[in-house]
């Protein structure tokens, strides 16, 4: 394959010209027309103005119909009502599902001011919600870094009852710990070094550290055998240490457990919190990206400022069983160009009646599962990224800490996913969004219409051929049923129809 210079070109646009596009013809595509052709589908071409056909959108249906109907006294919700009435009850499609669904309204309409009201609510929402996910992310912090030290004091403690090589050390280093912080070290003349310099117990530091009884009761014992040979006064102050500083690394040391069991059930606890407040602002977030108003619709030459005016999209999918692999694909998109009328009054409520023209485009496909949740995906790949921002943030600020935390919260009983490593697996450190996008290339990469046909062709031409009658018949039976739609919608209505 021919050398492309790919410079300037974003990565999707790199990997279509690397499948054999041209770079200039790339660049003409927008960012819908390269993800469908990324995930295998063809362009749809179509006369949406006399004598010109232009790429649209979406994927090459095997028929397609646009209706245009305009009633100024008449609400708009009507169609739309209409049409999937006739989808489920007579058509027999199982499944509908809303694919797209926004709107904008000129800013000097009513329309807008009640909307701008309750996006206003949820982004305040958000706002509250995030602002208390960060300070719970920041406390999450602090337990780690308090869990880590205790369990360093534990070990001090741990290895001081053995009898391994290193129990001195750890005993020293305790002795140390409890010279510095219980009598304050040297500032204290009744203590170990205090008692040294004021009143002239030079040995008493180096017995203190160099004596090491395991328990109270062992104190006089331990004393009398190893320190004989010093007098008498000697004795009974290393005695009076010994004991207050055992007593003391008994007490303590249960205290540290409890201390640890605690904070780890508290740290459990806490992650827990934050999760539930990523899952409280996730609804909110859907929300406001609906609220928002789509700015391409904006720059419409059909919406105007100083008109009381709205557009709206609306998109929807439905699919049944066809023919072998293949099922009976309608998209049906309805564009709305609407004036909405705010004298609407409910004893509840105060909403708007949207009255003004609708384009209807109705459009049969023969699919498999596959090709639908690759269409799916293309169409929603803005969602994906606006609710994967919080997960994505949230993941990256708890990988950081490292595996402490995984620890720590599987020791506290969490379920934890364990970190995967190469080899097709998910590697330390990817987050749910970068995990997502990621399998985006393996996806669309296997989801290319003719598939299963490449792969029928393989195992023989009885199977390609099935492969394609089966196609056909499922494109066939559902582009019927599509010209009944339209058909009788026209008549239902009083259209001219033939």
């Amino acid at each position: 394959m021919a050398k492309h210079n790919v410079e300037g070109l974003t990565q999707l646009q790199q990997e279509l010209v690397e499948g054999g596009l041209k770079p200039e013809d790339v660049k003409k595509l927008d960012q819908t027309q390269q993800e469908l052709l990324k995930a295998g589908f063809d362009i749809e071409k179509a006369e949406l103005v006399r004598k010109s056909s232009v790429q649209t959108d979406y994927p090459k249906p095997v028929r397609a119909y646009r209706l245009h109907y305009e009633a100024y006294n008449t609400a708009i919700e009507e169609p739309y009502f209409w049409v999937l009435h006739y989808l489920r009850y007579f058509g027999g499609f199982t499944k509908v599902d809303k694919i797209t669904d926004i709107f904008s309204a000129a800013e000097n309409s009513s329309f807008f001011g009640v909307n701008q009201q309750r996006l206003g609510a949820q982004q305040e929402k958000v706002s509250q919600y995030l602002a208390t996910v960060g300070k719970m992310v920041r406390e999450l912090f602090q337990l780690v870094r308090e869990l880590r030290i205790l369990d360093e004091r534990i070990s001090y403690y741990a290895d001081s009852y053995t009898d391994s090589k290193s129990a001195e050390s750890a005993d020293i280093t305790l002795k140390g710990i409890w010279v510095d912080m219980v009598e304050q070290g040297a500032k204290n003349p009744a203590s170990v070094y205090g008692m040294a310099r004021e009143v002239q117990f030079t040995t008493l530091p180096d017995l203190f550290f160099s004596t090491h009884p395991k328990r109270q009761e062992d104190v006089d014992t331990v004393v009398e055998r190893e320190r004989g040979n010093f007098n008498r006064k000697v004795r009974e102050v290393l005695k009076r240490k010994l004991r207050a500083y055992l007593a003391w690394k008994e007490h303590s040391y249960e205290e540290i457990k409890n201390r640890r069991i605690f904070t780890l059930k508290y740290l459990r606890q806490h992650y827990d919190i934050i999760n539930m407040y990523v899952s409280w602002v996730k609804p909110y977030l859907k929300n406001i990206r609906r609220l928002q108003l789509h700015q391409q619709k904006n720059d419409s030459p059909d919406l105007i400022v100083a008109f009381e005016s709205s557009m709206i999209e609306i998109e929807l999918l439905a699919y049944k069983s066809g023919s072998g692999d293949y099922k009976q694909c309608l998209l049906m998109h309805f564009l709305y160009r609407t004036r909405p009328d705010m004298n609407y009054q409910q004893e509840y409520q105060r909403g708007p009646i949207h009255i003004g023209r609708v384009e209807m485009t109705f459009r049969s496909y023969a699919w498999t599962d596959e090709d639908i949740e690759a269409y799916k995906r293309v169409r929603k790949d803005e969602d994906f990224r606006l609710l994967s921002v919080v997960d994505g943030s949230v993941e990256a600020a708890l990988n950081s800490l490292g595996d402490e935390l995984q620890r720590y919260l599987k020791e506290a009983g969490e379920d934890i996913a364990p970190a995967k490593k190469e080899g097709g697996k998910k590697k330390k450190g990817d987050t749910a969004a970068t995990a997502l996008f990621k399998g985006f290339g393996e996806l669309f990469g296997s989801l290319a219409p003719s598939k299963k046909e490449e792969k029928a062709k393989k195992r023989g031409k009885a199977e390609l051929y099935k492969a394609v009658s089966d196609r056909k018949k499922a494109g066939s039976d559902c582009s019927k049923l599509m010209w009944d739609i339209y058909h009788h919608y026209k008549k239902h209505h009083g259209m001219l129809n033939w």
